[in-house]
């Protein structure tokens, strides 16, 4: 019940990670605390939302082998946003053959 209470505590806010560690440090102590904590911290549902990575992340680029048919291998993008004549979205298609 620690990391809870320091953690989701509903009077004192919810608080960062960082500060529920002084806060816990500063008053208990159990072997492997630290690791119990991360453990906490990391299946805490609010934390992961507010900590959530935007985008995705990027690999890095390698080379398509060219195909041996048209349209067996293709790129499809969606451009959003302000485009002429009030259309919405732009669809682009990439033939690699």
């Amino acid at each position: 019940m620690i990391l809870p209470d320091c953690h989701d505590c509903p009077y004192m806010g919810h608080m960062s990670e960082d500060r529920t560690k002084e806060r816990v440090a500063s008053t208990d102590w159990w072997p492997k605390w630290e690791q119990e904590f991360s453990e906490y911290i990391n299946t805490c549902e609010r934390c992961q939302k507010a900590n959530r990575k935007h985008g995705k992340k990027y690999g890095l680029l390698q080379n398509i082998e060219e195909p041996k048919n048209t349209w067996e291998t293709i790129n499809m993008d969606w451009v959003t946003g302000p485009v002429p004549e009030g259309k919405e979205k732009i669809k682009c298609l990439f033939n690699h053959s």
